[in-house]
């Protein structure tokens, strides 16, 4: 039977985990484990704290305390975060580990065995007053790319360029303040290079299946072609180089932290008793491994990773990376330095109870950022948990349980005589509606052939379970969470309407029969609704099967693997069991909390648009003389000695033009390719930089003083019009 392995990347513990963390790697990561053993399917989820780098070791001076301390405390933090946001990891472990150090040496000296490492004298900023060589986050200084004056080590964040540490402009010390001098130390480099063809095949390989930017991301970095990166840093914070003459090196966090879902299961194996078992996920070619993340961990997930594993030999690589765009907060990106945000452990300290974890896990599932970036507010929360949460689900169940306790001493029906049969009537129901791939066209050809047991209220209600539950499944398989979200939901809309249009109130005064079978078939769309909404909304689900009096499988860990999903539909609650007295599952989120929420966000941040009357009006006949075309970005380079030029190709469906923009400061070229964009396309043609522009990307201006690309809401082609 084919297994499944999940990974959700290894979360950097130099700080609190914030809702965007959720939304790109792990809520998506923990929905999808629980509906694959919902499924009855084998999984292992895995994860863990990436515990070692620079960056602690500045978080350990900022703090004026100790790495050991900074990791302890985050990651126990996070942790617990976690455990009350609903992850369902089978092991959350770290890489302080010894686990971790001994998987880590182990692969390292199997490079240094096959000759995958070179030894290389370089030259490296040295502080002689700290008496320390600076890794790279230890060094500022002005970016020999753009003339950012706040680089740092040997990557710019401003334009993410990459280069020598020692061509940093005007170098500072972050420990020192110093200028700090050059000195030469030796490092071991890892020949990346000689994995090129092998990862482009592996990238072209998957290429059907994975998502674009995930491909586009891969794809640029191969095009630029891959050379020796060291893989050792003079650091004392880490894993040490396990060779003569290595005193005071430790393992690169690139090559070192990947390594942590090894180490990981490991650890899981050994906690079960059988200390190879972790063989059986990462050396059998039945797994199937599926590594969630964030749009910027891609690479080390598509090219670092799979190149050691291929490396080592004998190891299964990722069959998927369905990595997430951004989730901004309230238009603007997460910032902790700028206090911009919403961080997990405030939502919950401030909304403690289960259901408002639930609330929140929905919430952000509706707003996956799976194709570009999305939005959270405070003011979606309210909207989805009142007016759908509330509303809809949690309407139908506190509709269904308050009757039964009004007029069936709280207890599933008793089937009457009439419909005693109604069970096998049911299985050869969905046995009709399995031949058929469309709700539609199902109703129409079996409908009139369960009428004897069935109204066609019944026979629709038992459709929309059926299929939506196999449509969601569909999107689930394809990482499309919103829409397997919203199919679920759609079948909570689905019951409601049944109950409407059954009118039991109505038929408990004139066919006792008919109403109790009416809510026969609520109650056993409620134990259907547990299952389906599990993988959302665990902690409701949970307390949902307890109180209609069914054992509760939110698809949890090391449960019974059984196929859960696909029955559904059937009826799973016996008669005459009892439920308990209703309870609100969802209680309504007032304007006040919201307000409250709100005035707690950073006022610095805060921008008011100017009110502005209208100039330079024209007509309609104007804007028609302008041709605005959707456009496809196929390449993206820097133009030399500008520090705000892109120079971009573009298809436009019948064709491909050149495009200079002005946009450097906020896209990276590798952010650009696979775009679809809006541009000008009657044009004049313009010169800039020596270089013909034919054209202008629309993009707006944001309150915080940057840009943003002007794209299309949803999918469509090159070339398309836009009015």
């Amino acid at each position: 039977m084919t297994q499944t392995l999940i990974t959700a990347a290894l979360p950097y513990v130099n700080s609190f985990l914030h809702l965007g963390h959720l939304a790109g790697a792990y809520l998506p990561a923990d929905m999808y484990a629980r509906f694959l053993r919902l499924s009855g399917r084998k999984v292992l989820f895995v994860c863990g704290s990436d515990e070692h780098g620079v960056a602690i070791t500045i978080s350990a001076d900022k703090e004026h305390t100790t790495p050991d301390k900074i990791i302890d405390k985050y990651h126990f933090a996070n942790k617990q975060a976690f455990e009350q946001f609903g992850m369902s990891f089978d092991i959350f472990s770290r890489t302080s580990l010894p686990e971790h150090a001994e998987t880590a040496q182990e692969f390292f000296l199997d490079w240094l065995k096959k000759g995958l490492l070179v030894e290389k004298e370089e030259n490296q900023f040295y502080d002689e007053e700290a008496h320390m060589f600076l890794p790279d986050r230890y060094v500022e200084g002005t970016c020999p790319n753009c003339g950012n004056e706040h680089a740092r080590g040997d990557q710019c964040d401003n334009c993410s360029a990459n280069y020598n540490q020692t061509d940093l402009i005007n170098p500072k010390s972050v420990v020192s303040g110093k200028t700090p001098v050059v000195r030469s130390t030796k490092h071991w480099y890892f020949k990346m290079g000689d994995f090129q063809e092998r990862l482009e095949n592996y990238i072209e390989s998957n290429a059907s299946k994975w998502k674009d930017n995930v491909l586009q991301q891969s794809r640029s970095w191969l095009k630029q072609g891959l050379a020796d990166r060291a893989a050792t840093r003079d650091m004392t914070w880490g894993i040490p180089v396990p060779v003569e003459g290595a005193k005071g090196k430790v393992i690169y966090v690139w090559f070192e932290a990947v390594l942590g879902y090894i180490s990981a299961t490991k650890e899981w194996a050994k906690l079960h008793n059988n200390p190879e078992e972790w063989k059986d996920w990462w050396q059998n070619q039945d797994t199937e491994y599926i590594a969630f993340l964030g749009k910027d961990n891609i690479v080390f997930h598509t090219l670092i990773f799979p190149m050691l594993l291929m490396a080592k030999e004998n190891y299964i690589l990722p069959a998927n990376v369905p990595a997430n765009e951004f989730m901004n907060f309230e238009g603007k990106k997460f910032s902790k330095s700028m206090n911009w945000g919403i961080f997990l452990h405030d939502y919950q300290r401030d909304f403690p109870s289960p259901s408002q974890t639930d609330s929140l896990r929905y919430t952000i599932a509706m707003n996956l950022p799976e194709t570009k970036d999305s939005d959270f507010t405070w003011q979606d929360l309210q909207a989805r948990n009142n007016n759908e949460l509330a509303a809809i689900f949690g309407n139908f169940v506190n509709r269904v349980v308050q009757f039964l306790h009004k007029n069936f001493d709280g207890k599933v029906p008793a089937l009457p005589e009439r419909f005693v049969k109604l069970n096998d009537a049911w299985k050869l129901l969905l046995e009709d509606f399995g031949r058929e791939d469309s709700k539609e066209l199902a109703f129409e050809k079996y409908e009139s052939k369960h009428l004897r047991y069935f109204s066609p209220n019944d026979v629709a209600l038992i459709a929309a379970i059926h299929f939506g539950a196999k449509k969601a499944a569909e999107h689930y398989a394809r990482f499309r969470f919103r829409d397997a979200v919203s199919e679920t939901m759609n079948i909570a809309r689905a019951a409601n309407k049944y109950f409407n249009d059954a009118a039991p109130w109505k038929t408990v005064k004139t066919d006792n029969d008919d109403c109790a079978k009416t809510l026969y078939i609520c109650s056993q769309a409620i134990g259907a609704l547990s299952t389906l909404f599990a993988p959302i909304l665990p902690n409701t689900c949970a307390a949902l099967a307890k109180m209609i009096g069914i054992e509760s499988n939110t698809g949890e860990p090391d449960l019974e693997i059984l196929d859960r999903w696909s029955t559904a539909a059937f009826p799973a609650i016996a008669e005459l069991t009892p439920m308990a007295s209703p309870e609100v599952l969802f209680a309504k989120i007032e304007d006040s909390t919201i307000t409250e929420q709100v005035e707690r966000m950073n006022p610095t941040t805060q921008t008011t648009l100017p009110e502005t009357e209208p100039t330079d009006i024209i007509t309609i006949d104007d804007f028609k003389r302008i041709k605005l075309r959707t456009a496809i970005v196929e390449k993206a380079e820097r133009v030399p000695k500008s520090e705000k030029l892109l120079k971009l190709q573009v298809n436009l469906g019948n064709e491909i033009r050149q495009i200079i923009a002005g946009i450097a400061k906020f896209y990276t070229p590798e952010e650009m390719v696979g775009k679809t964009v809006v541009v000008v396309a009657n044009l004049q043609a313009a010169k800039l930089m020596g270089m013909e522009s034919q054209g202008m990307l629309l993009a707006a201006n944001t309150p915080e003083g940057t840009l943003a690309l002007v794209t299309p809401e949803s999918t469509v082609s090159a070339g398309s019009e836009v009015r």
